[in-house]
């Protein structure tokens, strides 16, 4: 909402279990960036409110921006506090920007994360310089957040560069993110080095798919996704490669998301390498404006530590809506969530979904997801 330059947006997701017995409400997965299939899965409860008032004083635009989270049973959190300026006459298109700022960039919904992310940090910089036909974007960041500083003795710092909107077919743009990072009192050393190339492609194969590719690499205290690794002083950084593939839908009633990915990662003290695997995808299916079908199925696996370990989820739900394309929120969701592992990763989550030697459990419960 944005009334008379002020921004009034946020996100929300909560609801009951009603047949959790050991205080596991769902948060199944190996523990892959991308393994956590979230229909009927999600285990938590939080909203996120983000205000935000435009200015324009002699001509130049400027923005005050607040977001504080309450996740849980947890504090009241800032996550985004920043001041952005725009409109000066050497550079109209560019942002200029300092605080706190979420640079999110692109996610895959059903396992609720950003594969390309450099923001979440205390810093500054500018995002939209034109440059041709194609934009940049650059980040300074420290270690430090407003809910908190690094501890005594560890340092680091952090530049990001974000070429976007870079036409390489009809229909097809690339982006190139790219990291740096650098500091002190850190294990094993303080720098690290990533880089993400993303391809998003509309109308892939056939009219009202978009297919979206992602190719990845880091190492040291870069984290794959463009954001630090391991900086608390205490741990050693990773090297890390990704590739992953997802597509999203619309055609009529039926629309989904579906996502494969392929992990490593690698200490860089040694030891063995992860090697993680996803593959699922969600679908929908509205009988009505209002009403709307889900199922989404899942499997995961994880390799390198210990034997290897596999979970499967497949979730119903049946839910209203106030659209009905795959998208439309807010959705209020009635769901059954059938989950079965193997003993390896009973025994690695003994303190969580493998309790007591589990090897499957089902959950029911009732979800609501907004975003405003």
């Amino acid at each position: 909402m944005d009334v008379a330059g002020f921004e009034f947006n946020g996100y929300s997701r909560g609801g009951p279990v009603f047949n959790d017995s050991d205080g596991v409400k769902g948060g199944m997965t190996l523990g892959g960036d991308t393994q956590k299939f979230r229909l009927g899965n999600e285990g938590d409860n939080g909203i996120e409110i983000n205000l935000a008032r435009t200015f324009d004083t002699n001509g130049v635009k400027w923005k005050v921006n607040y977001m504080p989270s309450k996740w849980g049973s947890g504090k009241v959190g800032t996550e985004q506090a920043y001041v952005e300026m725009s409109g000066l006459p050497f550079a109209p298109e560019a942002k200029f920007w300092a605080g706190q700022r979420r640079l999110r960039i692109q996610d895959v919904h059903i396992v609720d994360y950003f594969l390309l992310n450099y923001g979440d940090n205390e810093g500054a910089g500018v995002t939209d310089i034109a440059v041709g036909n194609m934009k940049l974007g650059i980040g300074v960041f420290s270690g430090d957040k407003f809910d908190g500083n690094l501890p005594t003795g560890a340092k680091a710092h952090r530049v990001n560069a974000d070429l976007s909107e870079i036409n390489t077919n009809p229909g097809g743009k690339l982006r190139v993110l790219l990291t740096a990072v650098g500091g002190s009192g850190q294990v094993n050393g303080g720098s690290g080095t990533g880089i993400s190339i993303s391809h998003n492609q509309t109308d892939f194969l056939v009219k009202g798919l978009n297919n979206a590719l992602f190719l990845q690499s880091s190492q040291g205290h870069a984290r794959i996704d463009g954001e630090f690794e391991s900086i608390d002083g205490l741990n050693a950084g990773k090297r890390v490669t990704r590739i992953a593939d997802s597509i999203n839908w619309q055609h009529g009633p039926f629309g989904g998301q579906a996502l494969a990915a392929y992990q490593t990662s690698k200490s860089d003290l040694g030891g063995p390498t992860t090697k993680d695997f996803s593959l699922g995808g969600r679908a929908s299916y509205a009988f009505t404006e209002h009403v709307k079908a889900l199922a989404e199925v899942s499997t995961t696996t994880r390799k390198g530590v210990g034997a290897d370990q596999r979970l499967n989820k497949i979730t119903l739900a049946a839910a209203l809506a106030t659209g009905a394309d795959f998208w439309s929120r807010p959705e209020l969701r009635l769901y059954v969530t059938r989950a079965n592992w193997n003993q390896a990763a009973a025994v690695a989550n003994a303190g969580s979904f493998g309790a007591n030697g589990k090897t499957s459990r089902t959950l029911v419960g009732v979800q609501y997801e907004v975003w405003w």
